[in-house]
């Protein structure tokens, strides 16, 4: 059963490594409403925990979560 989620903004992070991803969605979702859908993509492998670490700290909600191949595809719902 996949989900589909629609994201409002989206954030290519493919090619960068740690710590520009979790700088770099930490700017993004101040950029969107509280409510609205992150999309993010990495392939720093770093990334997976970083971004999961930083959700839980700061309060926003990973909707989903794929990882396919070395692409990591985040959505994240900002919550304040």
């Amino acid at each position: 059963m996949t989900t589909n989620i629609v994201s409002d903004a989206e954030l290519d992070c493919v090619g960068l490594y740690c710590p520009m991803p979790i700088a770099m969605t930490k700017a993004e979702i101040e950029r969107i409403e509280i409510g609205q859908v992150l999309k993010v993509e990495a392939d720093d492998p770093a990334a997976e925990e970083d971004i999961k670490r930083w959700a839980k700290r700061t309060g926003h909600e990973i909707l989903k979560f794929e990882k396919e191949g070395n692409l990591l595809t985040f959505y994240i719902k900002r919550t304040k």
